[in-house]
């Protein structure tokens, strides 16, 4: 690879209290990788990898904001040391396009730091290794000779490696070592021109934990010995270092270090703290009170408490089970110096990087909808500045941001003072994918259903949220209807503005379409605002309200229910006057009305017409007709079944004066007189009914017959029997498609329920009426509850 000029504002270094800060710049590294060597004086670059850092004290990690941020101690192994006080390290910055490395761009970065106030003993509790440093003191075998000793101390330090051993103490034993032995287990020790340092990784076998006021501490003690014919040097390169003391709440994190470590103060009463200042990444923080954060400390601990999102961290957006939530992070150290009577000064400096755990946050779904703009306006939030929103998904159908532009929805994003921001989504009551709904009398309810698709933390792992907004309008207008008659019809004229649509016409509880309106003999004809329906006086439907020879007064009732639960919200009625003439009128009860006009030659009496049954004369007469009204049951009407009709028949005769003579023929002066009267009902009448279900699963009941046999007494028996009765729902008005006997059906409340109840008995003597008919739980005929949809026929 070439060596190449660094680009600008790519690295940022600096030297903080004996350690080496450098940071490289992610925006630079986007879509690359990159790996850091270390420069060697003696034998070139050697590549950093974690083993190699724990044990040369280098830290390879990241900040908060994702930059890669490299920290060595001056005490590495790779340093260039000029009298303990001027420090040099080169590192190689490898960048490639390729995760092999190949095709690499090498910049070389030399760091420089100069270093001179060393207190007797320095701790360094990093990340992935604890370090102590010692000075040492050389004793000189006479004043005559102290120059001479001292200017020849750097010759031997090429042999003093080979001549140092170490002690370690544990609670397995004791264990003395050789320097080469030690680095094979992954210590590093040496000694420069006035220094004896070890570092050691975390949780070695010659290491213990100890809790030092409830915070947990992992311990080396370990004495360093230098041993010559005439000299024996012992240096205690004792070292320990917390490895918890964090604590949480909803709203702060607390980090706790014990201020008097036992292991490394033996005189507690000789012990002066002189210093405690905090820092965070590579800056110390003069007054931390100005950034909200609290450094307070008593005779047993220091404790430092920073507010979650407090500035000098970051909050994170991040997904786990499916949830979104933040964590916040900060790259905290913390220096203590104090003095004892064994020491002197001792500078413990301790580094550490938190991160608060998983916290859910909800996102909040602000429905800021006014309805007089007939506009959607809805924003979920809150997010941080991590998350950005990629799509979302109106009404089952999905949109990129480009395309729901395009289509017309309006989608930004707003800010907040917090730091956080919403994203806000216009959307029409017009448009094509809003739901709608026709509710209460005049409104509509308008339903937005929204999924968005976004695009959380660094990972840009995808989150997806649903929102359901409804908004009610009283938009709607009910329609008026205007009636009006002629001689022989009655009209209803009606908007058609949301017909079928919103509400339904219904003729008693049969819905009132084009199929009953033709059966019905309406005629029916629509404009582009109205439908004017046209009802012949003796029409199906009609209410005659007055019926005589002289008059028949009649009414068409018809209600405006809505179409999905039934509801009457309007109950339209025209009543109108018809001069009678003749005429028969078959109530569906039964019930027969005949105006017989009389036109022979001469003129009969009309008060003494009858009918089949001579008892059944007419309720009103005058010379030219005659009012008979009588029930099928009744004045010797028959009966017969012709197809899908049943057809009732009778007679109106007339009775002849005769003059009595003692032989035959008989003389008399009046015309025959017969007027044959048929009514004709369709066999399958249709009820319909709104019913409620308690339980939609539970299958429908059956129905049950009631028998009435004819007798030659025209007495009558109600007789309970099993016949061949079958009943059956049909799935709509049509009756051509029908529900199973076992089949659950769901009906919700005031929707309509279509039952046919058929006799499929062939004997003429049997006739089916049906008395009662009712829903319960349980095809049982006595189970309980019972809700009746039809008492007594």
């Amino acid at each position: 690879s070439a060596v190449y000029v660094l680009p600008l504002g790519f690295v940022e270094s600096s030297c903080r209290s004996r350690i080496f800060w450098m940071k490289l710049n992610k925006l630079l590294l986007q879509g690359k990788f990159f790996q850091l060597e270390i420069y060697d004086p003696y034998s070139g670059p050697v590549l950093l990898d974690e083993q190699l850092a724990s044990r040369c004290g280098y830290v390879l990690s990241e900040d908060v904001w994702g930059n890669p941020v490299f920290r060595a101690s001056v005490l590495g192994c790779h340093m260039a040391n000029e009298a303990d006080e001027l420090f040099s390290l080169t590192v190689n910055i490898k960048v490639s396009s390729f995760s092999s490395m190949r095709a690499a761009v090498t910049y070389t970065y030399p760091m420089y730091c100069s270093y001179a106030s060393w207190a007797s003993r320095e701790i360094v509790c990093e990340e992935n290794y604890m370090e102590v440093s010692v000075k040492t003191d050389v004793p000189a075998v006479s004043n005559d000779y102290t120059v001479a000793w001292m200017s020849a101390l750097p010759e031997t330090q090429n042999v003093a490696y080979q001549q140092w051993q170490l002690m370690f103490v544990s609670p397995s034993g004791r264990k003395r070592i050789t320097v080469s032995d030690a680095v094979k287990l992954g210590y590093s020790f040496n000694n420069s021109l006035s220094r004896v340092y070890l570092r050691a990784p975390y949780h070695s076998n010659e290491s213990d934990v100890s809790v030092v006021s409830g915070v947990t501490m992992n311990m080396i003690t370990s004495t360093s010995m230098y041993r010559q014919r005439w000299l024996l040097l012992l240096i205690d390169t004792t070292v320990s270092c917390p490895v918890d003391g964090i604590s949480f709440t909803d709203t702060t994190l607390t980090w706790t270090v014990p201020r008097v470590i036992p292991t490394l103060v033996v005189q507690e009463s000789t012990f002066v703290s002189k210093s405690i200042v905090m820092g965070v990444d590579d800056q110390v923080i003069v007054n931390p009170e100005e950034m909200n954060y609290l450094l307070e400390y008593n005779e047993t601990h220091i404790r430092i408490t920073i507010p979650t999102g407090a500035e000098g961290g970051k909050l994170e957006s991040s997904i786990s089970g499916g949830v979104y939530g933040v964590t916040y992070c900060i790259d905290l150290f913390l220096e203590h110096t104090w003095t004892d009577a064994d020491w002197q000064t001792t500078k413990y400096t301790v580094i550490k990087s938190i991160t608060t755990p998983f916290k859910p946050q909800i996102p909040t779904v602000i429905n800021n909808t006014v309805p007089e703009e007939r506009l959607f306006n809805v924003a979920l939030g809150h997010f941080l500045p991590d998350v950005s929103l990629v799509a979302i998904t109106v009404g089952n159908v999905p949109f990129s941001l480009r395309e729901a532009q395009h289509h017309g929805f309006k989608i930004y994003e707003t800010p907040f003072s917090n730091g956080t921001k919403a994203f806000i989504l216009e959307v029409s009551f017009d448009d094509p994918y809003v739901l709608r709904e026709y509710v209460n009398r005049n409104e509509t309810k308008y339903t937005l259903l929204v999924n968005y698709t976004l695009s959380v933390g660094l990972e840009m792992t995808l989150y997806y949220h649903s929102a359901e907004v409804e908004c009610v309008v009283a938009d709607i207008e009910v329609p008026e209807a205007v009636g009006s008659c002629d001689e022989e019809n009655l009209y209803l004229t009606l908007p058609t503005f949301g017909l079928h649509q919103y509400w339904d016409l219904y003729l008693g509880n049969k819905l009132l379409n084009r199929h009953l309106a033709l059966t019905n003999g309406y005629l029916a004809a629509t404009n582009s605002t109205h439908l004017i329906l046209q009802i012949p006086l003796f029409a199906g439907g009609l209410i005659y309200e007055e019926v005589s020879f002289q008059k028949i007064k009649a009414r068409f009732d018809v209600a405006l229910r809505k179409v999905r639960t039934m509801e009457t919200l309007q109950m339209f009625s025209i009543s109108c006057s018809f001069n009678s003439s003749a005429f028969i009128i078959c109530h569906p009860d039964g019930t027969i009305m005949v105006s017989a006009q009389m036109k022979t030659v001469p003129a009969i009496d009309m008060s003494k017409t009858k009918l089949r049954d001579s008892s059944c004369k007419p309720k009103e007469y005058n010379e030219a007709h005659a009012f008979f009204k009588f029930h099928v049951t009744t004045c010797g009407t028959s009966v017969r079944i012709e197809g899908d009709h049943i057809i009732y028949e009778n007679e109106i005769s007339y009775e002849k004066e005769t003059l009595p003579r003692q032989s035959i023929p008989t003389i008399t002066r009046d015309p025959d007189y017969r007027l044959t009267v048929l009514c004709y009902y369709q066999a399958k009448e249709t009820l319909v009914l709104g019913a409620f279900s308690r339980d939609p699963a539970t299958s429908p009941p059956f129905g049950s017959g009631t028998m009435f046999p004819r007798s030659n007494t025209a007495a009558y028996r109600r007789v309970r029997q099993a016949l061949n009765v079958v009943s059956r729902v049909s799935k709509d008005e049509s009756f051509m498609e029908f529900y199973g006997p076992n089949m659950a059906i769901l009906k919700q409340p005031m929707e309509p329920v279509f039952l046919e109840v058929e006799l499929k008995d062939e004997s003429p003597s049997v006739e089916l009426y049906l008395e009662n008919c009712w829903v319960a739980t349980s095809p049982d005929f006595n189970s309980t509850p019972r809700w009746n949809i039809t008492v007594d026929g």
